[in-house]
């Protein structure tokens, strides 16, 4: 398995694992008002149950969905963030077993957004096979080769053991693929698959964008990652939230890959854009490949977004989106995005704050390589803007 793709996975693995526990309470949010939603919502709203919908994804679908006029009713543990959306109605349950809640209901439409046991998943199936349509919030990680762009035909992970119930980086993708033909299993022409790439924006407990606003809006000489030109590809939670929705207003079937923008995005453009809207007087120095793998500092997790454009993960920032574009994805303004993630992360808690961040490089460990840099290439401390 490549150094890239196992990173992603383990991210990813840690990220579902982070959901189904419940182990981070999410900011305070209040839940999004409007005498327009309301006023719809009990004309012609469709009932819509959310499996989640208290961690990061979620509540941007539930609050998209609600401002669309539709009635949510919100299954999970009840213990993230249990009062969100205290206008919504709350199943308590355990999506790792405990479905007695869902019994003898019947929704318009599900979402699942927390699936990733798949015992589990096809027992909530089971329960929930009269239901109108079924929409399955999967992950680019069920891919065997991240070595080329991918698209939605592309070869997935090989699934020895249809009972797996651990996840960790080597188990991620094949659970997620297993979740996914419970799913198409029991309601196959009821089903929608979304497998987004790296999901950004405000919320974002894992720092995998986060780390960059922050650490541009410090200030100072910035480690950048090889070239301003290098390409990368993400999408903000709430892009990924309204897509998701208006597809099952729809019942529109199928898979379909989900990242953005629609045309190509840089790491320069990324990191000028951080620049801009901090207005710092950040000043980057671009590292090239060879000295990160000498240096042991890894795209994707040391420096959340990249990948190294020759190696063997291209292809999880150069994914094939035409499918998901044409079906109506649209991606907000980078603008939006990096300040509105920026201006969450300045509100969050100050003991979050101060921590180190889950993704990118400690202070000191950026400290360290610079100064190695510039000693090996004998370069002036700042180059680039």
């Amino acid at each position: 398995m490549s150094a890239t793709r196992r990173h992603f996975l383990k991210i990813s693995a840690a990220a579902g694992s982070a959901l189904a526990l419940g182990d981070r309470l999410p900011s305070a949010l209040a839940e999004p008002k409007s005498e327009d939603a309301a006023g719809k919502s009990a004309k012609s709203g469709l009932k819509i149950l959310m499996l989640g919908g208290t961690g990061f994804l979620g509540p941007a679908i539930v609050e998209y969905a609600i401002s669309r006029g539709h009635i949510i009713t919100l299954f999970n543990r009840g213990k993230r963030a249990p009062d969100l959306f205290p206008k919504c109605e709350n199943l308590v349950g355990d999506r790792d077993g405990n479905l007695k809640a869902l019994e003898g209901r019947r929704w318009d439409a599900v979402i699942d957004t927390s699936g990733h046991i798949p015992k589990t998943v096809r027992e909530s199936c089971k329960i929930l096979k009269d239901s109108g349509f079924y929409c399955f919030v999967s992950s680019m990680g069920v891919y065997k080769d991240f070595s080329k762009p991918l698209d939605e035909t592309s070869q997935l992970h090989d699934t020895p053991d249809p009972n797996l119930d651990k996840m960790n980086n080597d188990t991620y993708g094949p659970m997620k693929i297993l979740c996914e033909r419970a799913i198409q299993e029991t309601m196959p022409d009821r089903t929608l698959i979304v497998r987004p790439g790296l999901i950004v924006g405000p919320r974002d407990w894992s720092d995998r964008f986060t780390y960059w606003p922050v650490r541009v809006d410090r200030g100072g000489e910035v480690f950048a990652p090889d070239k301003p030109d290098d390409p990368t590809q993400f999408i903000d939670s709430r892009d990924l939230a309204a897509f998701v929705v208006r597809l099952v207003e729809r019942k529109t079937t199928g898979v379909f890959n989900a990242a953005g923008p629609k045309d190509r995005l840089t790491m320069g453009e990324v990191l000028t854009c951080c620049k801009d809207v901090s207005k710092s007087d950040a000043k980057f120095t671009w590292v090239d490949a060879a000295f990160l793998e000498t240096n042991k500092v890894n795209g994707w997790t040391d420096l959340p977004i990249w990948v190294d454009p020759k190696g063997d993960g291209i292809g999880l920032i150069t994914a094939n989106l035409s499918k998901a574009f044409a079906a109506g994805l649209t991606c907000r303004p980078l603008v939006e995005t990096v300040r509105d993630t920026l201006v969450w992360f300045k509100k969050e808690p100050a003991e979050r704050r101060e921590k180190k961040m889950r993704a990118g490089l400690t202070p000191e460990r950026e400290k360290e390589l610079l100064v190695a840099w510039h000693a090996r290439d004998k370069v002036p401390a700042s180059v680039g803007g």
